[in-house]
């Protein structure tokens, strides 16, 4: 697979394709994801551990931004910053256990160069090249509605704070879930405007929670701890997986905003590399199905495999994904039990 193949895989949005490929030609191009660290991480984040072990096998200068001022300005663990740097070193170790190689990595902290005049310079510029209004309708990129900026100013600097991110690291490749897709346009906006380098945009699509129903806005039904029953938890054991699973939305023959499907095509087919997706089956019930790839599982779906049948499959192969990430945690369990203890996270 080729360095475009590999930073394309499962993406649902690259701005610009064209642009992308000069920055491929660079020995060491600079590239960037935000979490704010404020709680369980679930399945959902190893669409992004896969696309951050693709930057890095492409030869990519990584910084992995844990935005813990940008949680405490988002209200995140009761806005107390202690606690938020607390979760931001356990969220280190999720990503170690996903398999991201820390030492490959650059992980920020905000706190890090919040005292830096420079960073808040960036921040006065690039307010001053955007509107109210463009600022308020970037505002879903923190999961709130634009009407809570009127209770709350410090609502209004996030964005332009997460804009000033991207020139601060003076990344060429910005990436995130679909989520973040206001902005980084508006950082290739307002990049014209500053003289800054207009950074690409990739985007990965966001897991619908197992309880979503379908048809509905991919933002507002993703997969979130905020929702613990509708989750998979990295820290869930197989029994906690088989009930969710078991529960989960998954209408016969139905595609279109079904999270088992979906769990199948971004989280389990990476991992099967080149092996296949094996639907094991009592021979009185037809025996073991083989899918090569995702395509073939999904037209099986459509034309009558049962939603038990993939379920119990999925069951087993997130379970297989798990495991090694409970084997880092027994090793690592320092800032686990942690934020266990702080109430960060429930047991």
């Amino acid at each position: 697979m080729d360095k475009l193949e590999s930073l394309t895989a499962n993406a649902v949005e690259i701005v610009t394709i064209e642009e992308l490929k000069e920055i491929l030609k660079k020995s060491k191009p600079k590239g960037y994801i935000g979490f704010e660290p404020s709680g369980t991480v679930h399945l959902g984040w190893k669409i992004c551990t896969n696309k951050i072990k693709d930057f890095l096998e492409c030869g990519f200068d990584f910084t992995l931004l844990l935005a813990d001022w940008h949680a405490y300005i988002n209200d995140k663990l009761g806005g107390d910053i202690e606690k938020i740097k607390l979760c931001g070193k356990y969220m280190e170790d999720c990503f170690a256990a996903m398999g991201v190689d820390k030492n490959k990595v650059k992980f920020v902290y905000a706190s890090d160069y919040v005292n830096d005049p420079k960073y808040w310079e960036l921040v006065l510029r690039v307010s001053k090249a955007t509107s109210l209004a463009r600022v308020k309708r970037a505002m879903d990129i923190m999961g709130r509605d634009e009407s809570e900026a009127d209770r709350d100013l410090s609502k209004l600097f996030y964005p332009a704070m997460q804009v000033s991110d991207i020139f601060y690291f003076d990344v060429d490749v910005a990436y995130g879930g679909m989520d973040q897709r206001h902005a980084h346009m508006l950082a290739r906006d307002v990049s014209k405007k500053l003289g800054k380098k207009p950074p690409v945009a990739i985007h990965t699509p966001l897991l619908t929670g197992l309880q979503a129903g379908g048809r509905m806005n991919a933002i507002e039904v993703k997969m979130s701890k905020s929702k613990p029953e509708s989750m998979i938890s990295i820290h869930d054991d197989p029994a906690s997986v088989k009930k969710k699973i078991s529960k989960a939305f998954c209408p016969e023959k139905q595609v279109e905003g079904n999270p088992i499907l979906e769990i199948c095509k971004f989280v389990i087919f990476p991992e099967l590399k080149d092996k296949s997706f094996l639907i094991d089956r009592p021979e009185k019930f037809g025996g073991i199905l083989e899918f090569k790839n995702y395509e073939e599982l999904e037209k099986a779906f459509v034309t009558g495999l049962h939603p038990l049948d993939l379920k119990n499959a999925a069951t087993t192969y997130i379970n297989q994904i798990l495991e090694p990430v409970h084997k880092y945690f027994e090793k690592h369990s320092e800032n686990y039990n942690k934020i266990k203890k702080e109430g960060i996270i429930s047991v």
